[in-house]
């Protein structure tokens, strides 16, 4: 089995995997860990030397920069008005919605139980803490924090 390209995924040097963990169509940058119960979808992007906890929910559309971390049971969003079925009831497909793309930038931090809402993005060395639920871009070098998240502390350095 080609560790490389396993269900056209693009796995860096030295990524370590935990088992329980689903990938398709992704790519992942060298030195990354993803812990275990991780689903990365197609079209989205992890950076190098991240780290991913477990129970994380990285879906289509999320592109993740280097040397971020992202906590337990972080949910990420890619549709604003999201649907079962159109209004003839019929079932939707791909074709019936848009993707909204989210960017985690570099060295940035998402706490554990954090939701990101689509079409954000979490600026450079940003913190976002635990269980906040981002509806709004977050500045680069700041702390964000509650639902919604608001910005505690400016200025990281």
């Amino acid at each position: 089995m080609d560790k490389k390209n396993i269900n056209n995924v693009k796995l860096g040097e030295n990524v370590k995997i935990f088992d329980f963990v689903n990938l398709y169509g992704c790519s992942i940058g060298d030195n990354t860990k993803i812990g275990t119960f991780v689903e990365i979808q197609k079209n989205a992007s992890v950076g190098k030397n991240c780290k991913i906890s477990s129970h994380t929910f990285i879906c289509e559309g999320v592109h993740i920069e280097d040397d971020v971390f992202i906590g337990h049971n972080v949910t990420f969003i890619n549709d604003k008005h999201p649907r079962s079925v159109n209004p003839d009831g019929q079932m939707q497909t791909e074709a019936d919605w848009k993707v909204v793309e989210t960017f985690i930038r570099k060295g940035s931090s998402i706490g554990s139980s954090a939701t990101i809402l689509c079409g954000i993005t979490v600026g450079e060395n940003a913190i976002v803490g635990a269980g906040a639920v981002v509806t709004k871009d977050v500045p680069p070098n700041t702390i964000v924090a509650g639902v919604p998240a608001k910005v505690i502390k400016k200025n990281l350095t």
